[in-house]
């Protein structure tokens, strides 16, 4: 974040007047609308507001434009969207990308016109050309470099704005900032962290263990905790602490030996950092690494695992973050490097890294054509969140899944509720937890969350503190809310919402609090904006939810309670449906120290369709091994538990066996060589005529 360029590559054919000293310290620029940090929601903001025909000056207080959109994030969540509500620039964004790539006669593997869930994914540097092709088209002046320093208050209105490098004044002001600094710099109420059970009703909210515990001790021989290891004491179950979510680069990588750059070596590593990911191999476990998504130009997008024990992520070091000043940031940036150089490094090379491991990563490189200015390395850290600001209406799980109407929508929010892990515990009992995890909230049967209502209220500060600002990305909201909110798709509408907002108030010279909603509303849907909940096209079955009865169930049906077991399985209920109330896992261990034995008798000799229930995951195991016997009659099966089960179904078929009657049949599922968490449901047993 520091030391980076402020002038981008000429190539772009981009416009960003970056002004240096004191040469614009001695006068005051100004503008109708003056948008304060250009992430997604930022840009969105300022080219939303200068299509409604007001002056709009971006300030950005690095030197890199576009947040993570153009910072590496080039793998686009809105897949797992409604994404038939995710319009306006969101969507036009995309057109364009795809029409970069077409006319450089490069095909890409979706049609953006097509509203379905196909992955849509980008090169960080199409991201940047097209971000400032639009910036520069809607006539937004882009001035980065620009770190806030104070702003003038009268009574509750901002009337002037202070950086490093001078004043500006204008009629409305959006914080699109991922950490809400212009609101703080305000003096709006803002809160950071996650709030308690009780605060909002919200069983999502508080400590949440759902990857289970790692068979490591957390400790050292000083009984110290491990590096890593962020604490001993995690706090209440149902209390909420001051943590956030951890933040990441991501990474664009390639294997392509033409593109590809050697990833930089660590300065001063130290391989004693990594003992307990050391440890946790040791005992068999292999949730850990890289999540990799294919982009265009033979490369991947290298993402945190929000399923992995250890990852991208480096746990407890983003806490701080957005309170602290620039400098302060900075060294946060660097702390977060520093660790993702040691942590390849570590993958690469370490011997307890399994050969084929250390393989897969190797080949890997940074890119030679992204981000030549900053030595191929992202410009920008993924803050997922930052402050929050507490204002007229402040979104939780309730109007997530409960109440998603509202009366004053300005967008569509549907991505499942989805947390990363806060924190990483030490217990007394020798393991170790990732906690704060929250695996995505889906409607059961769909690729989507929950669609619901974004309302203006959500992101306007409360009567009599602040009547000139708008806040769309550090938006009112729980914890819970944000892990929603938080994706760039969702921001970029949200952020599209607010210029209008903020423009229609500086032509009207009120308030924002006070803001006509039918006028808001018109304009919003002149530019492309959805504002009615979708409906949703019925499932092939009726999905099922919750808990189902296996008494309710025809042929045989097995619950994991009537599993003989060895070993240290662990209970759930987080996924649903689920049979008879609960679940079992092994933690993601793949040790082979976990089996579970079920032993029945077949009424009548024949065919039999065996069936397995589980929760369909991109963290469950791939290879789960399922062993049948029947007298002296064996057969091997290999489920992939990341395949997702047929719509509208508990079960999913896994093969056919002949069973003899009047002999002792066993089924035995084990985690032997496993990648990733085995479920442990139940089985069924269908005759086949």
């Amino acid at each position: 974040m520091n030391n980076l360029p402020l002038v981008l590559s000429v190539s772009l054919s981009i416009l960003i007047v970056c002004v240096f000293g004191s040469s614009l310290q001695a006068e005051t620029k100004s503008a109708d609308v003056i948008v304060y940090g250009s992430t997604p929601g930022g840009f969105c903001a300022a080219i939303a507001a200068a299509r409604e025909g007001v002056s709009v000056i971006l300030l950005e207080p690095t030197s890199h434009v576009g947040g993570v959109n153009t910072g590496g994030l080039s793998f686009s969540d809105s897949n797992q969207t409604v994404r038939s509500t995710v319009m306006g620039l969101f969507d036009e964004w995309h057109r364009r990308i795809e029409a970069d790539y077409k006319a450089r006669g490069v095909q890409l593997p979706y049609d953006v016109s097509v509203k379905d869930n196909a992955k849509w994914t980008y090169e960080p540097h199409v991201a940047t050309r097209v971000t400032m092709a639009m910036l520069q088209q809607a006539g937004v002046e882009v001035l980065s470099g620009h770190v806030l320093a104070s702003v003038k208050m009268d009574g509750a209105t901002i009337k002037q704005l202070f950086t490093n490098q001078g004043a500006f004044e204008a009629k409305t002001f959006v914080d699109a900032t991922y950490e809400g600094d212009l609101m703080a710099a305000a003096n709006v109420s803002w809160t950071i962290g996650r709030e308690g059970k009780a605060e909002f009703g919200e069983s999502l909210a508080g400590k949440r263990f759902p990857k289970g515990k790692m068979k490591i001790d957390g400790f050292d021989a000083d009984g110290k905790l491990l590096p890593l290891v962020t604490t001993d004491k995690p706090g209440e179950e149902a209390a909420g602490d001051g943590l956030v979510m951890v933040y990441s680069f991501r990474l664009c990588l390639t294997a392509e030996a033409d593109n590809r750059v050697p990833m930089p070596q660590p300065a001063n590593y130290d391989p004693a950092r990594f003992e307990a990911i050391r440890r946790y191999i040791a005992s068999g476990g292999r949730s850990y690494g890289i999540d990799l998504y294919p982009l265009p130009g033979n490369k991947f997008d290298g993402n945190n695992s929000i399923g992995g024990q250890f990852s991208l992520g480096l746990v407890g070091a983003c806490n701080g973050w957005s309170e602290t000043d620039q400098a302060g940031r900075d060294k946060i940036f660097e702390e977060h490097k520093q660790y993702t150089l040691e942590f390849y490094h570590f993958l690469t090379t370490d011997p307890a890294v399994p050969d084929d491991v250390r393989a897969k990563y190797a080949r890997l490189g940074l890119c030679k054509d992204e981000f030549a200015e900053t030595g191929h390395f992202p410009p920008q850290l993924y803050v997922r969140e930052g402050r929050r600001m507490q204002g007229m209406f402040v979104v939780s799980q309730k109007d997530i899944l409960e109440s998603p109407e509202k009366d004053d929508p300005i967008a569509v929010s549907s991505f499942p509720i989805d947390s990363h892990d806060c924190q990483r515990v030490a217990f007394a009992d020798s393991t170790v937890a990732d906690e704060g995890t929250i695996f995505p909230v889906r409607i059961p049967g769909r690729p989507h969350g929950y669609a619901y209502h974004i309302p203006y209220r959500a992101i306007v500060p409360k009567p009599g503190e602040c009547d000139n600002l708008l806040v769309p990305v550090a938006m009112s909201c729980t914890h819970v809310g944000i892990s929603s909110i938080r994706v760039e798709p969702t921001w970029m509408i949200i952020g599209q919402s607010a210029g209008i907002a903020a423009a229609l108030a500086a032509k009207e010279g009120k308030g924002v609090q006070s803001l006509s909603y039918p006028k808001l509303r018109e304009r919003l849907l002149a530019q492309g904006q959805v504002l009615e909940l979708p409906e949703l096209a019925e499932l092939p079955k009726q999905s099922v939810t919750g808990s189902i009865a296996s008494k309710s169930l025809p042929g045989i049906v097995l619950d994991d309670t009537a599993a003989k077991l060895e070993g240290s399985w662990a209970t759930s209920s987080n996924f649903k449906p689920n049979i008879d109330g609960s679940y079992l896992h092994d933690g993601a261990q793949g040790d082979g120290t976990m089996t579970a034995t079920f032993e029945f008798a077949v009424p009548k000799s024949g065919k039999y369709e065996i069936r397995m229930a589980y929760s369909a995951h991109p963290t469950r195991a791939k290879k789960v091994p399922v062993v049948i016997a029947n007298g002296a009659s064996t057969f091997e099966l290999v489920v992939d538990q990341t395949a997702a089960l047929p719509s509208g179904e508990a079960f999913r078929t896994i093969g056919m066996v002949t069973l003899e009657a009047g002999k002792t049949s066993k089924i035995v599922i084990s985690n032997q060589e496993t990648d990733g968490f085995v479920i442990l449901d139940a089985i069924q047993l269908i005759p086949v005529n």
